[in-house]
């Protein structure tokens, strides 16, 4: 691997002046009353569709932008800069898709790719349960062969963007006893007879995306929306993972750096004993410890991402498993940290939802935790490392 692999190109900056432009004038101003409200952006999701920076990670082939992993990365994290809620689209647009990209029918692709692509449908991703959260092999829901149809029955948990999202990949065991290897994919519509969705969770943060189990019941489709063969599905699942645990390291870094640009601005103009704050030696310190936490986790999500985009074009890549972990990891620990030390930086303010950086931290949390726990993270890396 040469040095470049992953330093950002001229179309990857002028990718990101284009989409902070947006997110500065569309998103950023809207942030506050979506978190307080709880209502999903549709028009945040409009503004996406029409600048083609809501799915930009879809080939050409099916009608999208064809973006590079690190392209679809600085569109996540500048969405997610100005609100973590709204980057969900782009990124859980992704992780929906991602299944089909990697195991898929060209026949399955292009149905549910190209509207996708056009903004016509977003597509979430249902893996988890009540049950099997870490231990998603653990996952009870059935999917029975009847002829040429499977019959779905189970509940999915903790389904983000379910209910405004068209389409869904859904995990089911088709081979019971056979623990993981019995486990296959499936595309699910929001419209199949005997779909549902329970109500939206009170959240801590990411207000504005909705999260919400998905219901099967008898739910009945072509034999023809398996994604993959029989039995293929968990492997699936984790080699989407190792792609998508990226994306939501781009949105822990968006999240974080909104927080330290809001901070820097704050410190400069705040006076205390007759000068700026940003004068005293423990702001400063502070503010660079922030800095350098970002820029190291940054770099890491930008090499991972490099890493991604090579191994989706057909070449594989020994260490994706341990560095999209480790980004994810890095990331969100890292936006954990720098949100509770812009609260801190504004004081009294910080504490309140006047300022946006109480809403920085409360969104930082979930990054830690989703698509993996920061703990299973490490667990990866440790068995990446000790094979």
């Amino acid at each position: 691997m040469s040095f470049p692999l992953y330093a950002p190109a001229e179309e990857h900056a002028m990718l990101r002046e284009t989409v902070r432009a947006l997110a500065d004038e569309k998103i950023a101003p809207r942030a506050a009353a979506a978190d307080e409200t709880e209502e999903f952006p549709w028009d945040v999701y409009k503004a996406l569709v029409a600048s083609d920076l809501h799915a930009v990670h879809v080939p050409e082939q099916y009608g999208g932008a064809g973006a590079d992993a690190l392209a679809t990365v600085i569109v996540i994290e500048e969405v997610a800069r100005a609100c973590a809620s709204s980057s969900l689209i782009p990124a859980v647009n992704k992780l929906g898709t991602v299944p089909l990209l990697l195991s898929a029918s060209e026949e399955l692709k292009a149905r549910y790719l190209a509207p996708v692509a056009g903004g016509e449908a977003m597509f979430s991703y249902a893996l988890s349960e009540a049950d099997a959260g870490s231990d998603a092999a653990g996952m009870k829901t059935r999917a029975v062969l009847d002829g040429d149809h499977y019959v779905l029955n189970g509940t999915k948990m903790w389904i983000t963007n379910a209910g405004v999202s068209e389409y869904y990949t859904v995990m089911a065991v088709t081979a019971p006893g056979e623990g993981a290897r019995g486990i296959s994919a499936f595309v699910v519509e929001k419209s199949d007879e005997g779909v549902s969705f329970g109500p939206k969770e009170k959240k801590l943060g990411i207000k504005a995306s909705p999260t919400r189990q998905v219901i099967l019941e008898n739910v009945r489709i072509p034999a023809s929306r398996l994604i993959g063969e029989p039995g293929s599905g968990f492997k699936t699942a984790l080699a989407t993972l190792d792609h998508t645990r990226i994306t939501i390291a781009a949105q822990a870094l968006g999240i974080a750096q909104g927080a330290l640009d809001f901070s820097i601005g704050y410190v400069k103009e705040r006076r205390q004993f007759g000068k700026p704050i940003s004068d005293f030696q423990g702001v400063q310190f502070m503010l660079a410890d922030m800095a350098m936490k970002l820029e190291a986790a940054r770099q890491l999500t930008y090499h991972a991402a490099a890493k991604s985009e090579l191994a989706m074009h057909g070449s594989p890549q020994k260490d994706l498993t341990f560095l999209s972990s480790a980004a994810k990891c890095a990331a969100s620990d890292a936006a954990m940290d720098i949100t509770t030390d812009a609260v801190q930086l504004l004081g009294g303010y910080g504490y309140t939802r006047e300022f946006p950086v109480e809403r920085m931290m409360r969104d930082a949390k979930i990054t830690q935790i989703y698509e993996g726990t920061n703990q299973i993270q490490r667990m990866v890396m440790a068995r990446q490392l000790l094979k």
